[in-house]
This record gives C-alpha cells, structure tokens and sequence, in this order.
C-alpha cells in the first residue's frame, strides 16, 4: 500500500503560518500582496487571506497553488497569533493513549480535560457510511468522519466564536432531496449561510478557503456525480484539507491549531495513508463482509448518495459470530485480498511513552480492534508496565450480540479475548502471531453500573485481570446504559494515579 504524506516536517514550536508554509513541499502560494514572516532568522512568504474570488488551482505538475488576490494580507497572521496565545498549556496530568472510535468515546473526550489534556486519540480511518462514503466513492483517500468529530469534540468552547465554529462544522447539510441539500450547501461555500454569523473574517475566510477546495475537486470529477444529501460540512472541511495539503495529519494539525485544541492533546488515524482503506470481517461460519458499515449497522439506501446511519442500533443480527477484524484490498472480498497497512509511527511512539493506555467504549470490532491489529502495536502494549484500561459497554450491538464460546452474546471475558487476540494477530498471516497473555493487554476493567454485559468475574480472574472497577452510569434517550463521563474521568485518575504512585 501506498503511503504519503505521512507527518509534517517542521519543529512544532513555529508559529501557525509558518507551520503552513512547511506543510506539503507541493505547496505553492502566490498572490499580489504577500507578508514576510522571520523564521529562524530566515524571512518566509506567506499565505494570508483567502477573500471573495481567490482562484485556487494545480499547476501544470500538479503542484496544488491558490492565488489570493484580496486587499489585505495579515488575517491569518492575525488568527494564529490568537490561536497561540489562548491556547491551554499541556498539564502536568497524566499522559493517556486512547484507542476508541467517533462516536462512543466523543461523550467522554472532552471532560478529560479535568484529569489531563495529555491525550493522544487513535482513531481507525476505514469508516465506510454516511457523508464519508460519499466524499471516499468520488474522491478516494481515508475516511475523515471520526477524525472530524473528534476534533470538533477536543476544539476550544469558551467563546462564543469557538461555539459557532463547532456549530458550523458539525452541520448535516438537508436530507430531504439532493436539490435541497445541494442548495443549502452552496449557502455555506459561498458564505452566505446563516450558520457563519458569530464566526470572524480571519476565521471564516480560512475555512472557507478549504471548503471551496473541496468543491473544486469535486467539479473535476464530473464522471461521479457527487450527492451532498446529511452530508458533514466538517468532513468537508476536513477532505479538502487533506486534498490540499495531500496529507490528513497535516489537515488536522491546522485544524488543531486554529480550533485551540489544547497542545498536548493529539488526533491520530491509526493507518498514515493517502489511500482508500477497507475493512473485513471473517464470522465463524467462514463467512467475509466487507466494509465497516456493512459489518457494524448495516441500512439500505433509498437513494444514491449518502445516508443517515444509525451508529446506536443493534441492526439485524448477524449470521455467525465475528472471528476476526482485517483489511482488505481495494476491490478485494475474500481471506486471499487482505492487505497489511503500517501503522502511524507516532502511533507508536506515543504508545512508548505514554503513562497509561485506555480502550475506549464503542464498537468492539470496527471501532476499537481496527487500530490493535496493526503489526507492532501489539508487541508495544505489551512491553509497556502501565496500566492499560479497558472500558466496557453498557449494553450489546450488533458486533458484540454472538459468543463463539457459549450461547448467547458475548461476556466481557468474550470482549476482552476479542482484544487480546486482535492485539496477537492471532487469526492472521501476516508474520508470526503473538501469544502474549490477557493480562500483558488489559490490567484493569472499568463497567458502568447496572450494564447489560455479563461480567463472568471468574472467566477474568483467570485471564489475570482482577481490577475491575464499578462506575457510576447514565442512561441514554433508548435506554441503554452509559458510563456518566466525569464519574468516568475519576475512575480513570484513580487507576492510573494508583499505579503512579
């Protein structure tokens, strides 16, 4: 597989602009009006501001280049400087990694903040559904939805602007036809949108530079008619920033920097690639699905073009148990087409120096063991001595609804051996598998009170996991029960700091 594109290259102490200039050696920026910057004692052109006509275009190598023809040349300067002097400073808390998904662990991101803001979020990039799938069938490249919505979930909320800013980016577009939907785009490219009110001009013209990006590449495909119906104006944002700058880390680096998300906090995809990436399922019965949404909440469309896809729901059940998570080819559909991706090397180095390791709540197989299976994370958790927590649902989905080792769904024994043996590569053939034991991979278990998940305490102790830890819960507007998040974050300090002692 392919890889590009895969960090940035410059020193993160520079300041926003800078780091732009520094982001893609492809980048080329020309306008009428530029503004020197000293960096090093070196003075750098820089890209400004991106007013009402920029053209933004590819040379004839490709390079990608937007000529900026507005009047005034200092906004972005402007908004990085304010990025830089409001942002929260790393605290002295603890440093987590936390492997999760986009959706179960968003409620819980943000009141980290009350035990560290030394988070590094490793998200898997195979997601399949919705606006995504749309933006990957004409576009190609990883899939941003779980990126976008942790980032919004991290970015600063202390402001009014900040607010909007989340507000915006967390807008569905309509889902009632095309036309609408299309329509209500245009309002929002354009700049006309009612949703822009209490977001600045720095701010807006950066934004929106990316977002006309993003249409531009999706005129040029004219032979895939793209459907923006529930399309996610943040996968948006984030797609052309990708596109732009032919790298998701560095499109998240600049949303990072100009949302404020707080320095220490990190945004990960697990795989570092400009390629479309596919997930597989193998069930007990030998059967392959494949595509996460397939696997995880399957739905019908009744339309081409995206659709809302209730991530909550059980869905219809499966025909056997899931024996194992894998990636496939691109067009591939069986055993024979998987394919073995690298993982992101700052995976792995954050793994090394982190002072716990956390298994977020979520989607067992498509949420969670996407990232474990990777070579090498596994050999890195288990060299590590800290703690390393599981979270455990409060209730059953679809993925978690059949045991491959008794009748019924699965136990959190089930879970956490689905864990250990994603983290050994046990089912797969790339290389030698691991035979680390349970306990290597998780030393402690935390469950919401009163779950639906049978906890077969003895089934764990003799794995070696005997920290299992009771916490406070919620229940949601379906009924199912969820960890209350600050009862949450407590729990999570109370391990850790035990161990830090």
């Amino acid at each position: 597989m392919k890889q590009r594109g895969c960090r940035p290259k410059y020193p993160l102490s520079t300041s926003l602009s800078t780091k732009l200039c520094f982001l893609s050696p492809r980048l080329v920026v020309t306008r009428q009006e530029r503004v020197s910057h000293k960096s090093n004692g070196r003075a750098t052109q820089l890209p400004c501001r991106v007013e009402e006509g920029d053209q933004l275009k590819e040379l004839p190598n490709g390079t990608p280049s937007i000529t900026m023809l507005g009047p005034e040349a200092s906004s972005l300067d402007i908004l990085a400087s304010q990025a830089s002097l409001t942002s929260v400073k790393a605290s002295e808390g603890p440093s987590l990694v936390v492997f999760s998904g986009g959706t179960a662990f968003n409620s819980v991101a943000g009141h980290l903040r009350q035990l560290t803001t030394r988070v590094t979020h490793v998200l898997p990039v195979s997601d399949d559904g919705g606006s995504t799938a749309e933006i990957v069938r004409v576009l190609g490249g990883p899939a941003v939805g779980d990126i976008r919505s942790r980032c919004l979930r991290l970015a600063d909320n202390t402001d009014s602007e900040a607010l909007a800013v989340r507000v915006l980016l967390a807008h569905r577009l309509s889902g009632e036809s095309a036309e609408a939907a299309k329509a209500d785009w245009y309002e929002v490219v354009e700049g006309d949108h009612a949703l822009w009110k209490g977001v600045s001009e720095p701010y807006k013209h950066t934004i929106r530079a990316f977002l006309v990006y993003f249409h531009t590449q999706i005129l040029r495909h004219s032979t895939e008619r793209f459907n923006f119906r529930n399309g996610s104006v943040g996968n948006f944002f984030f797609a052309g920033a990708r596109l732009f700058f032919r790298s998701l880390e560095a499109a998240i680096f600049l949303f990072s920097r100009v949302a404020r998300i707080p320095e220490g906090s990190l945004v990960l995809p697990a795989i570092c690639t400009e390629e479309r990436i596919t997930l597989g399922a193998e069930l007990a019965n030998s059967t392959v699905i494949r595509g996460q949404n397939e696997i995880s909440h399957p739905a019908a469309p009744e339309s081409p073009g995206p659709i809302k896809v209730e991530k909550h729901g059980r869905g219809p059940p499966l025909a056997a148990p899931i024996r194992r998570i894998f990636y496939l080819s691109a067009e591939g559909t069986m055993r024979e087409h998987e394919v073995f991706p690298p993982p992101n090397p700052r995976l792995l180095q954050a793994v090394d120096a982190a002072d716990a390791i956390i298994y977020g709540m979520g989607s067992l197989y498509t949420s969670i063991c996407p990232s474990l299976i990777l070579t090498g994370v596994g050999e890195r958790i288990a060299a590590r001595s800290a703690p390393k927590i599981f979270l455990l649902n409060g209730s059953h989905d679809r993925e978690t609804s059949a045991s491959e080792t008794r009748a019924g769904t699965m136990s959190a024994a089930d879970v956490v051996s689905a864990v250990c043996d994603a983290l050994n590569r046990r089912h797969t053939k790339a290389g030698q598998p691991l035979d680390h034991a349970p306990s290597s991979y998780v030393t402690a278990l935390l469950v919401p009170a009163g779950g639906a998940i049978d906890l077969d305490r003895p089934a764990l102790e003799a794995m070696g996991i005997r920290q299992v830890v009771e916490v406070q819960s919620m229940r949601d507007g379906n009924g199912n029960c969820l960890f209350e998040p600050a009862a949450l974050v407590h729990a999570i300090g109370e391990v850790v700091g035990s161990h830090m002692l």
